[in-house]
């Protein structure tokens, strides 16, 4: 089993992994960093914990919008041609629903 040393919110983790995964975990580390480091910028140090929480959540929701978005193309481009078009406007309503979610979990 492999460990990695990685830094989230200037804070040294210690990530086991199995062999051949530390590249892999660097770059979700580095991923889940830039994701607190966006919320460090909008709300300030609030804590660690707070930060890790919010930016799962961010994280979690992109995820549910990608498997939504993967979902309508499938669907569209077995049903009308139109999946591009439908998953580009999902993509763009993900965007501001993350943008609206990081504003309301900001606020105390």
């Amino acid at each position: 089993m492999a460990q990695v040393d990685v830094r989230i919110n200037g804070r040294p983790y210690r990530i086991a992994c199995d062999d051949g995964e530390e590249g892999h975990v660097t770059e979700l580390a580095a991923y889940v960093d830039r994701r607190v480091t966006e919320l460090v910028t909008k709300l300030g140090q609030v804590g660690d914990a707070r930060l890790l929480v919010l930016a799962s959540l961010l994280i979690a929701d992109e995820l549910g919008e990608a498997y939504a978005a993967l979902d309508a193309r499938e669907q569209g481009a077995e049903g009308n041609g139109h999946g591009d078009s439908e998953a580009a406007a999902t993509i763009e309503t993900l965007a501001q629903r993350i943008e609206a979610i990081a504003g309301r979990l900001g606020s105390p």
